[in-house]
């Protein structure tokens, strides 16, 4: 009846579980994130239990529920055998996702017995709780699905790991959680020029507490190189190699390193080790192409005269790897304009332009990727295709985008550059090069110097009806 199915529905938004996370589907490419598990699945098994209730969730929104059913079996067999003491309250999560399923399935009957299940559980672990109950695992599961689920929920993530940590401060689990998240929040928010508290003691900390995880080793070894301490680093680049040669999850960071340090061939030999090992891995095709890329720079920056076939065979290699990431993750952000730019060099213009046209149609991309496209297609048009108007009209769409971002910086100096240097000192200047520097000046906020350019634009064009309205704002704006 439509009650108990209102009232069912008020009982399930008061369990802990991924379908009360708000965890969206259009912010992740859903079968990415799936192989994604399935892989920790079979190389990191301590986590299963969070890992099939994730998975569980992603089949619900690829609509398979009967596959989610089969996952929360395997989450509860988890259960029994790594805390047989403590069935009820590791598999709080397991319910709450059973009890959605069902109901999603119309099983009404089914998905009540659980939401029972859950209730009569928190009753027992704690004399206060209804359904709502804190317990840290549940906030360290909620952090590892969130992280799962890109950038936008690494704050979010943050404050779960934190939350656990409140209880269990010495939690090695919870530590290396917060220590991945502190890591490319770090990351995400230099993208975006934010300085972002330091991830150095936090992976220190996790490494400290799970000496075994050569996964953070790998994170606190590119860190330190990031911060220069670049022997500190390898040391335990070689400590984590004796533990795990053959641990991809862990080869490829290694790889990361050597390349950064610039020494690409020892990076190239670790990545084709862990491609043996994973031989479809996305992530390491794309680290491959990079090398390739990095040797095609380094050829050319050390030679006076660098052999035009192996540059050719560099760009080639470099071309294919990319490629091979690119069709097989067609979500794949970096991947696709890394490509782009390389058949750019290439002189392969027609397939450049249309990669960075399927790059424009990733449904998925954050505000710091748009930017960073717009860059980069704005660089293509001017330096590829000789386009000067076009790369002007794609470095504006960058820095209108509202973000603080690295790409929008890049987008701005661009335009200035192009604008002032090229056009303006060279007397080619005109009343829309005038105007447009203005506007590039105001996005920046910069509203004294956007004033004289536009002023500048007007005494061209005097009754530029845009022009006029564009310094009334500005003027009144000050």
């Amino acid at each position: 009846s439509t009650i108990s199915k209102n009232s069912l529905k008020s009982s399930l938004l008061q369990l802990e579980c991924h379908f009360t996370w708000t965890l969206l589907k259009q912010d992740v490419d859903l079968d990415d994130l799936e192989e994604t598990i399935r892989d920790q699945i079979e190389f990191f098994t301590k986590f299963n239990i969070s890992n099939y209730n994730l998975l569980s969730y992603v089949c619900h929104l690829k609509n398979s529920n009967e596959e989610a059913l089969r996952n929360l079996k395997k989450a509860e067999e988890e259960v029994k055998k790594s805390h047989p003491d403590e069935i009820a309250r590791r598999s709080l999560v397991t319910w709450g996702n059973y009890a959605w399923i069902y109901y999603h399935m119309e099983r009404y009957k089914e998905a009540q017995t659980y939401v029972s299940k859950v209730a009569n559980s928190c009753k027992k672990l704690s004399s206060t709780a209804q359904q709502k109950i804190q317990l840290p695992e549940i906030y360290a599961e909620q952090g590892w699905a969130l992280l799962k689920f890109g950038g936008k929920y690494y704050m979010r993530a943050k404050n779960c790991f934190e939350n656990a940590l409140k209880n269990e401060p010495n939690n090695p689990e919870f530590n290396a959680g917060y220590a991945i998240t502190m890591y490319r929040l770090e990351d995400f928010s230099y993208r975006l020029c934010q300085d972002f508290g330091p991830s150095l003691k936090a992976l220190e900390r996790a490494v400290e507490l799970n000496p075994k995880d050569t996964f953070i080793m790998a994170l606190l070894a590119l860190k330190l190189q990031d911060l220069k301490q670049v022997d500190e680093g390898e040391r335990y680049i070689d400590e984590a190699m004796q533990k795990t040669p053959d641990l991809p999850y862990f080869l490829r960071y290694a790889a990361k390193f050597y390349r950064r340090k610039g020494e690409v061939d020892k990076a190239l030999e670790i990545l084709k080790k862990a491609l043996a090992v994973k031989p479809k891995s996305a992530f390491l095709h794309h680290q491959l192409g990079l090398c390739y890329r990095a040797k095609m720079f380094q050829l050319k920056k050390t030679t006076r005269y660098p052999p035009e076939e192996q540059v050719e065979e560099l760009i080639r290699l470099s071309i294919f790897q990319f490629k091979t990431v690119t069709d097989q993750k067609t979500k794949f952000f970096s991947a696709h304009t890394d490509l782009a730019n390389m058949y750019a060099l290439a002189k392969r213009y027609e397939e450049a332009e249309e990669t960075f046209q399927k790059a424009f149609q990733i449904n998925i991309l954050s505000q710091a990727d748009k930017q960073q496209l717009y860059y980069n297609y704005g660089n293509f048009q001017r330096f590829h295709m000789k386009s000067e108007s076009e790369a002007i009209r794609y470095y504006l769409e960058g820095l209108k985008i509202q973000e603080d971002s690295y790409a929008r910086k890049c987008c701005g100096n661009a335009l200035k550059k192009l604008l002032l240097e090229q056009r303006i000192q060279e007397g080619l200047g005109d009343a829309t090069d005038f105007a447009t520097l203005g506007l590039v000046h105001n996005l920046n906020g910069e509203k004294l110097e956007a004033i004289e350019w536009y002023e500048k634009a007007i005494a061209l064009c005097p009754d530029n009806e845009e022009y006029l309205s564009a310094l009334c704002e500005l003027r009144l704006s000050i």
